[in-house]
């Protein structure tokens, strides 16, 4: 069987067999792979702990018929050292990797902004530098924006009329203007959309100063735009402390 290398983070792992396990990975230049690692659940693996969730690996993979196989794996970075430990960090992470997976959906695909988004927001949160929501939802903002969703905070969705629309809906793609506004749109506080607009550009500075009510309501805002491009909400995303 063919061979080849590349980086990747951890998604997901599920049992196979007696000892085996399939392992959902986002990689940096195949994508989504999903690959079985032959006897990782023995002790006497010598995997160990190289093969669970947040962490990033260098593997070597046989291509396979319908699955890959892991036929070396070496650790780049623990990143489930910082987050196992902090119930905020580590939920948070969990959303971030379900995420990544549902956005990369097809197997296979490129997708090296995705996975350069992955790494460098759980770097983030691991090494505690921001607050876990506020990193989650500057994650799900641009994770959503490279996959083609990019909300509009500065220009109405429908129309294009540039300045501050007080209007919000998901299904449209971001902020309407008076004339735009369809039944169901939100009316959130100026400073949350400004907010939003903060998070999906990384401006950090703005974000640090906003009050929490901005906060907690743009957060129920990015999962609703979130659930709408998925089809459906995130399991893991229940468990996260709003």
């Amino acid at each position: 069987m063919p061979l080849y290398r590349d980086e990747a983070i951890v998604l997901r792992t599920h049992k196979l067999g007696e000892a085996d396990r399939i392992i959902t990975l986002l990689t940096r230049h195949r994508g989504r792979v999903r690959a079985v690692a032959k006897g990782v659940r023995r002790t006497t693996s010598r995997f160990g702990s190289r093969l669970e969730p947040f962490t990033h690996v260098d593997l070597q993979l046989a291509e396979g018929r319908n699955l890959d196989t892991v036929t070396q794996a070496e650790t780049l970075t623990l990143f489930h050292a910082g987050l196992g430990l902090d119930y905020d960090r580590y939920t948070a992470g969990t959303v971030m990797l379900e995420t990544a997976e549902r956005l990369v959906s097809e197997e296979k695909e490129p997708a090296l902004q995705q996975f350069l988004l992955l790494v460098g927001g759980l770097r983030v949160l691991a090494n505690g530098e921001r607050t876990p929501s506020q990193v989650l939802d500057s994650y799900l903002l641009r994770s959503l924006a490279v996959a083609g969703y990019a909300p509009s905070f500065h220009h109405c969705a429908r129309c294009g009329l540039e300045g501050e629309h007080r209007w919000f809906n998901h299904s449209m793609g971001g902020v309407l203007c008076a004339t735009c506004r369809v039944p169901g749109s939100a009316n959130p506080a100026p400073e949350t959309l400004r907010l939003m607009g903060a998070l999906l550009a990384g401006d950090w500075p703005s974000v640090e100063v906003s009050e929490p009510r901005h906060l907690k309501e743009a957060s129920g805002l990015v999962a609703a735009y979130l659930a709408w491009h998925l089809e459906r909400s995130l399991r893991s995303l229940a468990y996260v402390e709003r």
